[in-house]
């Protein structure tokens, strides 16, 4: 008798420890979408902190300067000019009279020189998001004639190759000369100098948006210009 219930109960204590053994792997699997999910939460605080939480934007004026030395030399706006133009020639002693008109489109560029603009021409204000710009003067292209579609009106009675080159040269010239002085008309030079600001507020107001600055007022003045009305 006394081995049989030696034996029941070496029966019954096994099977306590197989369970035991059933109930630990149990126990692990039920833990593991708890664990997922405080994986996910830990995951989506983290991003929420990086999007929303406090973040050191570093240096606007910095982040501007980079703007600008990537382009160097910023073309602001083109001027389209039409020159009208004439030459005399005088060979023989004055016996043989040339003169030639010539019409000769040219196009000249107005130009930044991004290059000179350093921290002492730019100015940030953090409480109302404003950068303060002072630009350079512009820089005023040398005309580009276009004498492929240049149109000429020859007047004489015998106009020989070498009076007729010498007249084109004059002619050349002259129009290159008078390009130069309708590019500096004063109603060129405040068309040129509005479009370069506009330039300067896109070429600034972007990157510093993109850097999370959020919306940026940007003015824009030249050398010698007053400071914008606040």
């Amino acid at each position: 008798m006394d081995s049989q219930h030696l034996i029941k109960r070496e029966t019954s204590s096994d099977r306590m420890q197989h369970g035991l053994h059933r109930d630990k792997p149990l126990a692990r699997i039920q833990a593991v979408p708890w664990l997922l999910f405080i994986l996910a939460l830990a995951g989506a605080l983290w991003f929420a902190w990086l999007a929303y939480g406090p973040r050191n934007l570093g240096d606007p004026i910095a982040t501007s300067l980079v703007a600008f030395e990537r382009q160097n030399r910023l073309t602001v706006f083109s001027a389209q000019l039409s020159p009208v133009v004439a030459s005399r020639d005088s060979r023989l002693f004055g016996t043989i009279q040339s003169r030639q008109v010539a019409v000769i489109p040219a196009r000249v560029d107005y130009t930044l020189d991004l290059s000179k603009m350093g921290r002492d021409r730019m100015r940030w204000n953090a409480e109302t998001k404003t950068m303060d710009v002072q630009l350079p003067a512009l820089t005023v292209g040398r005309p580009n004639l276009d004498e492929g579609r240049a149109q000429y009106l020859r007047e004489g009675l015998w106009i020989s190759r070498d009076a007729q080159d010498n007249l084109t040269r004059q002619n050349t010239r002259l129009a290159e000369q008078q390009a130069m002085e309708q590019a500096a008309n004063p109603v060129l030079m405040g068309l040129a100098r509005s479009a370069a600001k506009d330039a300067i507020r896109q070429n600034l107001a972007i990157p510093l948006e993109v850097a999370g600055y959020g919306e940026v007022t940007v003015n824009v003045r030249f050398d010698g210009e007053a400071l914008p009305a606040r």
